[in-house]
């Protein structure tokens, strides 16, 4: 029986899945590592500890498939995002990788906006300079850590650090590439503009493949160690959205995703760059050969649940289950979900989170609802932005936390009013990886063969008329809070620093 692993360098776990050749999970493992934060706003790991998870979640997935008797025909990545692993030209980290929800570098962002052209950066590279991408992160360890800067020799994504130590191979995808800032969306390669404008050489970045292409095999005395056959090949993989894309199956036009994690992701299918000249939603490269994607994101989705958990010492399932009780509306109550600044379509990380509406009627039920609710007016103003730009889902398919919750599903169907549906599989990232593996180790042809074993549940959640009426009254109002309250935010960011 032919297996794949996936290995998704998620923000707080590497999470391995072994998949066999008829699309079950038959092994599983997940080891957990710190989030650092030095300084407020600050996000920061050790790229070691991703490696010693992985290895500790390969063994353990290796181990399992071994008793199922099958055998591993390759291997997978992915993982967050846009972060920064400076290495020396020993391969040595330098220093802490910045990661996504890093929000330091607002200075640097406006700096390369000046020296590439706001205009000019995003007809290359398909997106303004934000905060979280890996670019500004460069230009930050050059203004501020300059002896550091001085060693670099490599700058690497989060997962192909891990490739690097499990194949000796400084790769990176084009899907992941895509959101450094430096490549060229429609040559999927890196721009010699951008780099030569912001003054970085284009040697210290991988080489850029395609999602299911082969980048080396696992090291002789890593497969020894983690009990591994000799030569077993690891797939380019790509960035978490676009590996789960590839596990929920939008490999076509008209398909899209809606993922609720820490962050929300809305992911649609595009067959040609597809690009928003203001800025607002993401156009990234696809795990598909070839193929595109835009992408709308909320910072704190899930994560603003969790933030709520905390505060209030509930556990999620009573909070939801308060929560399903109240009418939809809330009786008036809006949340905006900005707790770490804000993506789609506002792209500010100074944008703060609001209980709006409050009475003397509201209770914590209520504010669960709101909270919820505000979630998912912010992805549909994502998914309002996609449509603008001509792309149209006839359905949405969910995946992460969310999609296991009968509200949070609901809650989509209804405010985005359009039909959502489950899959039979919800492993989200790493089980897009694990397919990758599968292609990359010749057990399919290529991905359109692979991702016919993501197969969707036949029930689907319909957006009831009466709740969607009105939430849609509901978002227009929540459409108009941002730019009324946007500049006290910015001031309130500023009074909280001093």
């Amino acid at each position: 029986m032919k297996v794949a692993i996936g290995i998704d360098i998620g923000t707080t776990a590497a999470r391995g899945i072994g998949v066999d050749e008829a699309g079950r999970v038959i092994a599983a493992a997940a080891s957990p590592y710190p989030l650092l934060a030095p300084m407020p706003q600050w996000t920061e790991q050790d790229p070691a500890r991703w490696w010693q998870a992985t290895q500790v979640v390969l063994a353990e997935v290796v181990r399992r498939v071994g008793e199922q008797r099958g055998s591993v025909a390759g291997i997978g990545l992915t993982g967050q995002m846009h972060g920064s692993v400076f290495l020396d030209a020993s391969g040595k980290v330098i220093r802490p990788a910045l990661l996504w929800n890093d929000q330091r570098t607002s200075r640097q962002s406006g700096w390369i906006t000046e020296r590439v052209g706001r205009d000019r950066l995003i007809k290359i590279a398909g997106n303004p300079a934000l905060t979280g991408f890996q670019a500004p992160k460069v230009i930050w360890l050059r203004d501020e850590e300059p002896a550091s800067y001085r060693r670099v020799a490599h700058v690497l994504l989060p997962k192909d650090y891990v490739r690097y130590q499990l194949t000796g191979e400084l790769a990176t995808d084009a899907s992941d590439a895509a959101g450094t800032l430096f490549l060229d969306l429609r040559t999927r390669n890196w721009s010699t503009e951008i780099c030569e404008a912001l003054e970085v050489d284009v040697s210290w970045l991988p080489r850029v493949c395609e999602s299911p292409e082969q980048t080396g095999t696992v090291r002789p005395g890593v497969a020894d160690e983690l009990g591994l056959a000799p030569g077993v090949t690891v797939a380019a993989g790509g960035g978490d959205n676009a590996a789960a894309a590839i596990g929920t199956g939008i490999v076509r036009e008209g398909m899209a995703s809606s993922s609720i994690g820490t962050s929300g992701v809305l992911f649609a299918h595009t067959s040609s760059p597809v690009i928003d000249a203001a800025g607002r939603v993401h156009a990234f490269c696809h795990a598909v050969p070839a193929a595109y994607a835009l992408l709308g994101v909320t910072l704190s989705a899930g994560g603003s649940l969790r933030w709520w958990r905390d505060v209030t010492g509930h556990d999620y399932p009573s909070l939801v289950a308060d929560a399903k009780e109240i009418a939809p509306g809330s009786e008036g109550l809006l949340f905006l979900p900005y707790l770490t600044g804000e993506r789609t379509p506002h792209a500010d990380p100074d944008a703060r989170g609001v209980f709006f509406g409050l009475t003397a009627r509201h209770t914590l039920a209520h504010m669960t609802r709101a909270l919820m609710e505000g979630v998912l007016f912010s992805l549909r103003q994502a998914l309002d932005t996609i449509r603008e730009l001509g792309v149209h889902p006839a359905s949405i398919r969910v995946t992460g936390g969310g999609s296991a919750s009968d509200l949070w599903r609901q809650l989509q169907a209804d405010i985005y009013q359009v039909a959502v549906q489950r899959l039979t599989v919800d492993e989200g990232a790493a089980y897009g990886a694990a397919l990758l593996g599968h292609v990359t180790g010749r057990t399919f042809h290529d991905v359109d063969e692979a991702t016919t074993l993501v197969r969707p549940l036949p029930e689907t959640d319909e957006p009831e008329p009466e709740a969607a009426a009105i939430y849609e009254d509901l978002y227009a109002v929540y459409r108009g809070l941002y730019p009324k309250t946007a500049e006290d935010m910015h001031r309130l960011s500023a009074l909280a620093t001093r």
